[in-house]
């Protein structure tokens, strides 16, 4: 066979590894090709990370179009936030792993049954988000140091994102069932449709257009909430109508108390570990809100648009937890470790040039969604600069706690985080921003110092093998 024709045919395989992997079904990840499995799990979740990044992007956008006060309003609010979305994601995580646990060791009817367990405890937690929301949203902007601009103006914001976020929960959630399940095309389908809605929406409701008046940032977080409610039905009507091996049926809609603390009981680590970190990218923000609303700005902007890089590799690291789980349940430890290690590999190479990329082209970037603000530019700038220099050890550091996760040991990751980030991170982001007077640059610095230390350490702890033995 001629160079040529070697090639014709590995292209024509790729594509069909591509079509396979977005079309998505189910799929049996604990034999035959590692990488091949790496693939058709990685693509949708990637590119439904991806979606969930230009969504950030696009909401980043149409705000900036209002005001300063508006971006910086997102930016106080995206870090409440973060605690709900460390809540999810911890549930989200628990039910990655029960469910994938199950479904490796070919108990379909268990991996249902956790399922609606997962989603009675997420409706109970939102309800009591919704209620704080609904009374105290303008309070926790006051404790978050908005000024008046904001907390007269803006927090009605705050409040609809906060009292509206059983979609946000919901969503997170059901897309870990599915791709605890090996059908990660479904939770793909679930977020391209929430955010597109969004994007449609978002600049209509802020904006006004025919007999719809123009809502400012109210209508950010209407769009928002409107669009991820929708994808939550979607996801429900496959949860509920699905032919697959999530398959649930009246028999599985009653209480089963010891799975539901079964999940909580990981939930619990994973969400301690992800709330860990949330509340001190709160503390982090609240040292940056020292230096005023156009640190908030630059800040707020350079995250989303770092997000739109290291969403994708979230969905790489979601796959790993994904094998690590089926394998674990197959009893195949070796082979959960092999493809911990090889996507780790790949998402280093995919961080590097992403990397690359941000830090070059950073400022152009940044224009496109700030205009004649140069101190919002600046201080993006350097927040990307600093930030992706610790992409390489991220890339490995952010597979391997998924890969714990997925294998039901969130105690580990969780440790590793109260001590990263409350012990090292913010005590030396508040030293050197604060008292060495180097300003948001010191906290920037500090991230990326951080999460590499944070990185090294987990590598460290996974290659010991303990994981490896964690009952679900």
């Amino acid at each position: 066979m001629t160079p040529s024709h070697t090639r014709a045919s590995r292209s024509k395989h790729i594509f069909q590894l591509l079509k396979e992997a977005i079309k998505g079904h189910e799929q049996d990840y604990t034999s035959g090709s590692i990488n091949r499995a790496i693939f058709l799990l990685s693509v949708p979740m990637v590119l439904e990370m991806l979606m969930e990044s230009i969504f950030a992007l696009v909401d980043a956008f149409f705000v900036s179009k209002i005001s300063k006060a508006a971006v910086a309003t997102v930016g106080l609010t995206e870090s409440l936030l973060t605690i709900i979305y460390s809540v999810a994601i911890g549930l989200s995580m628990a039910a990655t792993a029960v469910i994938a646990r199950r479904v490796g060791e070919k108990n379909p009817e268990k991996a249902a049954q956790a399922a609606v367990q997962a989603i009675y405890v997420t409706a109970v937690v939102s309800i009591i988000v919704s209620v704080i929301g609904l009374f105290y949203s303008r309070d926790l902007l006051i404790l978050m140091g908005a000024d008046s601009s904001i907390t007269t103006d803006n927090y009605h914001y705050t409040e609809i994102m906060l009292t509206g976020n059983i979609v946000v929960m919901m969503i997170f959630l059901i897309n870990g069932i599915f791709r605890g399940a090996g059908n990660a095309a479904i939770a793909m389908r679930s977020l391209w449709l929430a955010n597109i809605l969004n994007i449609i929406l978002c600049p209509t409701l802020i904006n006004g257009f025919g007999p719809i008046p123009a809502l400012g940032l109210k209508g950010a977080a209407i769009a928002t909430t409107i669009g991820r409610g929708c994808g939550v039905l979607y996801q429900l009507y496959h949860l509920f109508g699905s032919k697959g091996v999530i398959r649930i049926r009246k028999p599985h809609l009653a209480a089963d108390f010891p799975v539901i603390g079964n999940i909580v009981r990981i939930a619990a680590g994973s969400t301690g570990q992800f709330l860990i970190a949330s509340a001190s990218w709160i503390f982090l923000v609240r040292i940056i809100s020292r230096f005023g609303n156009d640190a908030i700005a630059g800040y707020t902007i350079a995250i989303r648009i770092l997000l739109f890089a290291l969403q994708p590799s979230w969905g790489m690291a979601n796959a790993a937890a994904t094998l690590v789980g089926q394998n674990l349940g197959a009893g195949e430890p070796g082979r959960a470790e092999k493809s911990v290690w090889k996507t780790a590999f790949y998402n280093m190479i995919f961080l590097a040039i992403v990397g690359l990329v941000s830090i070059i082209f950073a400022e152009p970037i940044l224009g496109f969604f700030i205009h004649n603000e140069p101190e919002v530019i600046r201080y993006g700038k350097e927040c990307i600069w600093y930030v992706c220099m610790g992409y390489l050890f991220y890339a490995y550091g952010m597979v391997i706690a998924q890969a714990f996760n997925g294998a039901g040991d969130t105690l580990t990751p969780t440790i590793l985080n109260l001590f990263g980030f409350w012990f090292f991170q913010i005590p030396l982001a508040y030293l050197v921003a604060v008292h060495f007077q180097m300003g948001p640059k010191g906290v920037f610095m500090c991230i990326a110092i951080a999460e590499s230390a944070m990185a090294i350490v987990a590598i460290l702890l996974f290659r010991r093998g303990k994981w490896k033995t964690v009952k679900v």
